[in-house]
């Protein structure tokens, strides 16, 4: 499986347009998968949200009616949002029609039916042929006050959350034993990250990059609706600290002024800890790859690398590796201490070193490294 995203937005794919993330959001009825999508349009943070509803029948979004309907099944957002209630036969067409640089769309969500197999929306993202469009990713959220109910009724739910990448487990304070509930979660699923969350309130961050508000073009934006609602107070309930929602979430920033060795590097990314949800930036493999710096992204268990060519003058101590690490309850100084580990100041490449990155390289866009002759 794999995704693009950077701590500078969405990269060119191999013919030069940028690439747009789809994120895949699962989760049974009454989960709440429409309340985080309402949240991560309400705080995109001036990213173009391309939100599509895999169900036929009303968008349940909020301060859409502020910017007016154009039909039963398509919805234009003065901030550029775009969001599309279709049949999963259809879902090609939209991604093809959100891809087009005219939408200027910096993400795609696809919310899933509540009763649609996650697996299948997913297998549909990989199999598009858009170059403008790649993978970002498997999203499942649970209901944490009928999670036990919900095996019981939908035993099915033991594999989608072993295939998710991130796991929201929602509604934590209504649930009567939430500490149960995120320790059976975490057993069943398969190395993903596990966000507790109430409201549907999670980073942006965690799924995507989002665009500086100055940068946001356009009328009124869902930013501006959620702040400055008709009764001048936040339309969402128990919102009272939606604006810190980096409290209880720790990062940790890494710079290197030397190459990186790959292998260490995904020593280093396969024995990450539960708690990080999110990876991003740029690695340079100095000798392994002299042409391309990487560009990083993993969400949960997702990861996913992006050769891009250096630009013109990027040479020698201008080349860094600058990363981003977002997690909760992290070691900090333990992560920092690993990553200064995967440094290589004399590094020797060989015709295998990078092969544990290229496997998580996009096929189309995987060539050869620039491996000098030994």
């Amino acid at each position: 499986m794999l995704s693009q995203s950077s701590s500078q937005g969405p990269g060119p794919s191999p013919q030069g347009s940028p690439q747009i993330p789809v994120v895949v959001l699962a989760g049974f009825l009454g989960s709440g998968k429409t309340t985080l999508l309402n949240h991560l349009l309400h705080r995109s943070g001036g990213s173009r949200i391309g939100a599509v509803v895999n169900d036929f029948g009303a968008i349940e979004i909020d301060a859409m009616a502020v910017a007016g309907a154009l039909g039963d099944s398509t919805v234009s957002l003065g901030n550029g949002c775009l969001c599309c209630a279709v049949d999963a036969s259809e879902l090609d067409v939209y991604l093809e029609r959100l891809a087009e640089p005219a939408a200027g769309i910096d993400v795609v969500v696809i919310e899933a039916s509540g009763l649609a197999e996650p697996q299948e929306l997913v297998r549909m993202v990989l199999a598009s042929e858009n170059p403008r469009v790649v993978y970002g990713g498997l999203v499942e959220v649970v209901d944490a006050a009928e999670f036990l109910e919900t095996r019981q009724r939908h035993p099915e739910i033991d594999r989608h959350l072993a295939v998710a990448d991130l796991v929201v487990v929602n509604k934590l304070d209504r649930a009567e034993d939430g500490e149960r509930v995120l320790s059976l979660v975490r057993s069943l699923s398969d190395r993903a990250a596990v966000v507790p969350a109430t409201y549907g309130r999670i980073d942006p961050e965690f799924l995507f990059d989002c665009r500086p508000s100055e940068e946001r073009i356009g009328q009124l934006s869902f930013d501006d609706l959620h702040r400055h609602g008709h009764d001048g107070h936040d339309e969402e309930e128990g919102d009272d600290h939606v604006g810190h929602l980096h409290t209880g979430y720790d990062s940790v920033a890494f710079v290197a002024d030397v190459p990186i060795n790959p292998r260490r590097l995904m020593e280093f990314l396969d024995g990450r800890s539960e708690g990080l949800y999110r990876i991003k930036g740029y690695v340079d493999f100095g000798p392994h790859d002299a042409r391309n710096r990487y560009a990083v992204h993993a969400v949960g268990r997702f990861l996913r690398f992006r050769p891009e060519p250096w630009a013109d003058g990027d040479e020698g101590d201008r080349r860094l590796s600058q990363l981003v690490l977002i997690g909760a309850g992290i070691d900090a100084p333990a992560l920092s201490k690993e990553l200064e580990a995967c440094k290589d100041d004399a590094p020797h490449a060989d015709e295998h070193s990078m092969w544990g990155v290229l496997r998580y390289v996009r096929e189309a866009e995987a060539e050869e490294p620039d491996v000098p002759e030994a």
